[in-house]
């Protein structure tokens, strides 16, 4: 029943989502993942188990600390809340197939990576490799439940030409692209190449247009100067986000070339 798995994803990215709040502040500190325990960012006392219900704590509490009263950040929830509805949808879209736990684990390591990059413009390697290996293994699983061999072939071929392409714009100008978009490059191939070809290209070509437009809203708004940096990996979670969900209804017309889900 696709409504009850739909459930279950939400679910389940309510607690991934509040990991990924960890994995956000923490990884780009050079700080570990496991230990120590979540604590307030002002008194330091370690947060309680009761308190760390994702969503429902942050409002019991009226997103304040129980221990000092300090704020705790809107961030948390809606990090929270955004997981669990992307990864609702990813279900939505794909429903009971063996590739959906790679598709979740896309959607987890480019959220926060997109989140990361927007606050601070950088795409930490460790969340970049650490996506990619757990996208390749859940692919590599889907790939022998459905022998779909094919298709891994596909996505290999994808990721290693987006690899090919960011490296080239890389090298020629550093400015204009970073090597953590370069890396970022085989995640985003591996995974939409698994879908097909044209959604890579959805993808690519979503994440460009979607970058100059607002780069150039943001110059005339004089709200950026023209040699600063965006984050460019925002767009590419964006445009890999826009392939994964309207990707069916833009290849329509295209049907014929037999670029398929």
């Amino acid at each position: 029943m696709l409504s009850l798995l739909i459930v279950y994803c939400a679910l389940l990215g309510l607690i991934v989502g509040s990991f990924l709040n960890v994995v956000i502040y923490r990884v780009p500190r050079q700080r570990s993942i496991l230990r120590p325990r979540s604590a307030c960012p002002h008194c330091n006392e370690p947060i309680a188990p009761r308190d760390n219900v994702p969503v429902v704590s942050w409002l019991l509490l009226r997103g304040h600390c129980r221990h000092c009263g300090g704020t705790i950040a809107l961030r948390y929830p809606l990090v929270e809340t955004s997981t669990a509805l992307l990864f609702a949808g990813g279900a939505a879209r794909v429903g009971y197939r063996a590739d959906l736990p790679a598709l979740l684990i896309m959607f987890a390591g480019l959220f926060a990576l997109a989140v990361i990059d927007a606050e601070l413009l950088i795409l930490p390697k460790r969340i970049v490799y650490a996506t990619l290996v757990l996208l390749a293994g859940a692919l590599l699983g889907a790939a022998a439940y459905e022998g779909a061999w094919h298709r891994l072939g596909v996505a290999t071929l994808v990721a290693l030409a987006w690899f090919v392409l960011f490296f080239l714009i890389n090298l020629a100008s550093p400015r204009a692209l970073g090597f953590g978009d370069v890396r970022l490059a085989l995640v985003l191939g591996l995974g939409l190449g698994w879908l097909g070809v044209g959604y890579a290209l959805i993808g690519f070509f979503a994440a460009n247009i979607l970058g100059a437009a607002i780069g150039l809203a943001l110059l005339a708004a004089r709200r950026i100067e023209r040699r600063q940096p965006i984050p460019y990996g925002v767009f590419l979670a964006i445009g890999a986000a826009l392939a994964i969900y309207a990707g069916p209804e833009l290849l329509a017309p295209f049907q014929n070339l037999q670029w398929h889900w």
